[in-house]
């Protein structure tokens, strides 16, 4: 992926959040309050998604079965007005849910940003949104009589749907893509928006990522996989980490270039100053990380922003709670956080998959929502659940600190500059 050559004017402007995320948030107010106590919104799984009484083992290798049977789960998962998006309700009963709450949270972080959706039809607003799972489409297909497959059901259950449904329901002219590179999708969806706004293609762009948990196969196949925590809890960095939660999430972002922006009055969270994605390569498994891609890609976005990795104050980890995955990501980021740090300079280094759970396809956009709002508030939300950091991380050769409990921005010259990590678990890295 190449960018125009940095300058001042290659910036920009997050101008609008939505966001539904567990803890019975609802919009990027809620998820702060939850996030800055600390809250924890891991639970168990509840009897609306499917039944853990009946399929849940302590065994991981037992046939048909799933670990933990706890999740972070969003409130409303099958609440929707069809109606208010010109949707009969004979087409919304056959659209995955995912399509149906992303626009809802499209919708709600126009309106943050200032925007009337329907002042925007017929322009070249850019769509580009990361997915991962299918659960509604499992359901859907589940008939092997195949006598409730419908004539809305392709459109209500394919993945391309997932950015193209926002745009034909709002009249989006720009570039329409639906992404999925795993865990990092939401941010290689900003990735792809913040080019094609510096390309001239669109003038306004929405990006995100969605996950819902509506069927238990994929959950089951990640706990034969080796990814779940037994337990149920999300301890990045703990020596008692023993895998992720699964958690719900859909997240958008509105995004204008920086001059624009200041041009036309908009509200503004945040600035992007650069963004990269890159692959793995080979590794000794498709699922583990490179560290040395991950040092490459944080060294390369610093340089595209015309900035040092050290001058950064805080780095949102994707910190996914594994034995393997936490400790490459904690050493690469002491490689390269040292970079040009000034003696003294303070940094902090945390996830919010502590707090909600690990949203997969969105949670890159989760954690750049929690960065954002730690910037805009010149606060750091503790990271919870690190009672016992691992002996696998050398602690104190380490530029950065986890914060335990909630911090004042570090004192800093110039701006507050954050930055997010996020990886697919098939090897695309993504950081902002």
């Amino acid at each position: 992926m190449t960018d125009s050559p940095n300058d001042s004017q290659d910036r920009i402007a997050i101008i609008g959040i939505g966001c539904r995320l567990p803890g019975g948030v609802r919009d990027h107010r809620g998820f702060w309050r939850n996030l800055i106590e600390g809250r924890d919104c891991i639970v168990p799984t509840p009897a609306d998604r499917y039944d853990t009484a009946t399929l849940a083992s302590r065994d991981r290798a037992k046939p048909g079965r799933l670990i933990g049977g706890r999740g972070g789960y969003i409130d409303g998962f099958d609440e929707f007005d069809p109606e208010f998006f010109g949707i009969s309700p004979r087409e919304a009963e056959h659209m995955d849910p995912q399509q149906r709450k992303l626009l809802e949270v499209a919708w709600e972080a126009l309106e943050d940003g200032g925007q009337l959706p329907s002042r925007l039809a017929g322009r070249e607003v850019g769509v580009f949104v990361g997915a991962f799972t299918l659960d509604y489409k499992i359901l859907q297909f589940a008939d092997l009589g195949f006598e409730s497959l419908a004539a809305h059901t392709a459109t209500g259950t394919m993945m391309t749907m997932v950015s193209n449904r926002i745009s034909h329901c709002f009249d989006f002219r720009g570039p329409s893509v639906s992404i999925d590179t795993a865990c990092s999708s939401s941010l290689v969806a900003l990735d792809l928006a913040r080019q094609s706004l510096l390309r001239g293609e669109t003038d306004l762009a929405l990006a995100g990522g969605t996950l819902l948990h509506l069927a238990p196969q994929y959950t089951i196949a990640e706990t034969k996989g080796g990814f779940l925590s037994a337990e149920g809890r999300s301890r990045a960095f703990d020596a008692t980490a023993d895998g992720y939660v699964r958690a719900e999430g859909v997240g958008v972002v509105a995004l204008k270039r920086l001059s624009d922006a200041l041009r036309d009055g908009d509200p503004i969270h945040a600035v992007v100053l650069a963004s990269g994605v890159n692959q793995d390569g080979r590794t000794d498994g498709i699922t583990v990380p490179n560290a040395d891609a991950q040092v490459a890609l944080v060294q390369r976005v610093c340089e595209r922003a015309g900035i040092q990795p050290g001058s950064l104050q805080y780095v949102e980890a994707h910190g996914t709670s594994t034995p393997v995955g936490d400790p490459i990501e904690a050493q690469a980021l002491g490689r390269v956080l040292g970079i040009g740090r000034q003696p003294g300079a303070k940094c902090y280094v945390g996830s919010v998959k502590t707090n909600i759970g690990h949203t997969e396809a969105a949670a890159g956009i989760a954690g750049l929502i929690k960065t954002v709002l730690a910037l805009k508030h010149r606060r750091i939300p503790p990271h919870i659940n690190l009672e016992q950091p691992t002996d696998a991380i050398d602690w104190a050769a380490l530029p950065f600190e986890v914060p335990t409990r909630a911090v004042d921005w570090p004192a800093h010259e110039g701006p507050a500059r954050a930055g997010v990590n996020a990886f697919g678990f098939g090897g695309t890295n993504a950081h902002v």
